[in-house]
């Protein structure tokens, strides 16, 4: 009898995992939530460069849709790799993976973070956003796209954006680096969202600089993600009111 309801247990258990639609258990709240002292914060600052050969950018092959061939204009390439002036690296997710008391608390952003398909590529290709904070993403084409959001610990989706100016919106539970986007229509599309429980995050510019501002005390394990060239990470302690600097440097391993 015992074995027949082990049986049972674990097929139900597949089945529902199966299914996949039961949304992830809300987070209970911390009866010792506290704010950051902003008197005490500091900031972690920093650069993101490449070092070495950089891959041949892909050609994207968009002569399948008119709209977005004239959208995107002529030789389209993959925006995967950016690399500026001195080997300033574009497109790097930053965030404190570690170290952060979990008794802080931290209020969720009434603004909406925008994901815009535009010239059939998503713009930005790399965001953050907080857990439970509005994402809007947006179809500026005079073409279909459709939002397909493939996330490992958070609900996957798959919405249609019909017509230009359409939108959807959606709202991530748990952490996740990172949620990677598509659209089934155009499969060239990609983005990349990192959805943290915190504010201490940022997507490395033109330049490749970033900056992490009112970080409470500690030490705090840093990581850098990029989506060709994987992920580093650093060890960084700041004092009261301090500003500390990290930098990293990715190559080529292929």
């Amino acid at each position: 009898m015992k074995a027949r309801l082990t049986v049972s247990a674990l097929a139900l258990a597949l089945l529902a995992a199966a299914c996949g639609q039961e949304a992830p258990a809300p987070v209970p709240e911390n009866p010792n939530a506290r704010p950051v002292d902003p008197a005490t914060a500091g900031s972690i600052t920093g650069r993101i460069t490449f070092t070495g050969t950089p891959p041949v950018p892909e050609t994207l092959r968009m002569g399948t849709d008119a709209a977005c061939v004239q959208g995107a204009g002529p030789n389209p390439v993959s925006n995967a790799v950016l690399i500026g002036d001195e080997g300033a690296l574009e497109n790097v997710f930053v965030h404190i993976r570690d170290g952060l008391d979990p008794d802080y608390s931290f209020e969720v952003p009434a603004e909406e973070v925008i994901l815009d398909q535009r010239g059939c590529v998503y713009t930005p290709r790399v965001l953050g956003i907080r857990m439970g904070q509005t994402l809007k993403v947006l179809n500026s084409d005079p073409t279909m796209h459709n939002v397909h959001a493939l996330p490992m610990e958070n609900l996957e989706f798959n919405k249609s954006t019909p017509v230009q100016g359409s939108s959807t919106t959606a709202v991530f539970t748990v952490p996740e680096v990172m949620v990677r986007f598509m659209c089934n229509v155009h499969g060239w599309m990609a983005a990349w969202v990192g959805v943290k429980e915190h504010p201490y995050f940022d997507v490395a510019g033109p330049d490749g600089t970033f900056t992490l501002e009112g970080v409470p005390p500690g030490t705090y394990t840093i990581e850098a993600w990029h989506e060709k060239f994987g992920t580093q990470t650093a060890t960084v302690t700041i004092g009261e009111g301090q500003a500390e600097t990290v930098s990293f440097t990715f190559t080529n391993q292929s």
